[in-house]
């Protein structure tokens, strides 16, 4: 059973840290890459940082340095730890896995979808 249960959201301090947490079934987190994304309001879609089944981590170049993307296989989970924080990392953070293994930046390319976690970041 496909399934992504994303959990860690909530709001932040500019220069503080959040981990989202995303939850997922053994089937799910077998794919060849698992990835955050996040979306603000009025914005696209983007991708914030990917893992594939080499442990190869792209980041797009906005959150590079600041946030970390990890998996643990032992429970299934896959991990975002956020730090050094601004208010343009606010939005809707989802986790998302499919079977292309570069990870790729565009949401059609996943086909499994958490629900999402809101996160807030303020001054």
């Amino acid at each position: 059973q496909a399934q992504l249960v994303e959990s860690g959201g909530g709001s932040a301090q500019v220069g503080g840290s959040l981990r989202l947490s995303c939850a997922a079934s053994a089937y799910t987190f077998s794919l060849d890459c698992m990835a955050w994304f996040r979306q603000a309001p009025g914005k696209e879609r983007e991708r914030v940082a990917g893992i594939n089944s080499a442990d190869l981590t792209p980041y797009t170049d906005s959150v590079m340095g600041r946030f970390t993307i990890s998996k643990q296989a032992s429970n299934y989970t896959l991990y975002l730890q956020m730090d050094s924080l601004k208010p343009e990392d606010s939005g809707m953070y989802y986790c998302a896995a499919g079977s292309d293994w570069y990870c790729p930046d565009t949401p059609g390319q996943y086909n499994i979808w958490g629900q999402g976690t809101q996160v807030t970041v303020s001054s």
